[in-house]
């Protein structure tokens, strides 16, 4: 006899479905990017307008990374419990 039988239901966990590789990139190189933007206006750029752009394509990056700390912590682990 069979240890799984035709009847039977297989589990109905579902399937991870993985990203193609190049799905995941955008993003990072953008705050990347940004980020060099704001390195180099802070350093070239030291007054008015260049001052201000620095402050926000070097405060972007940090904001959308502690969004996303923050959201990883609160989701469940797939090992059971918090994360």
């Amino acid at each position: 006899m069979n240890a799984v039988s035709p009847e039977t239901p297989m589990s109905s966990r579902p399937v991870s479905t993985s990203r193609h590789p190049v799905a995941v990139w955008p993003w990072p190189i953008a705050l990347g990017l940004l980020t060099i933007f704001g390195l180099l206006s802070a350093l070239l750029g030291q007054h008015g307008v260049w001052l201000a752009l620095s402050w926000a394509a070097l405060s972007i990056p940090l904001i959308v990374t502690v969004i996303c700390l923050i959201r990883a912590w609160r989701r469940p682990s797939s090992k059971g419990g918090l994360s």
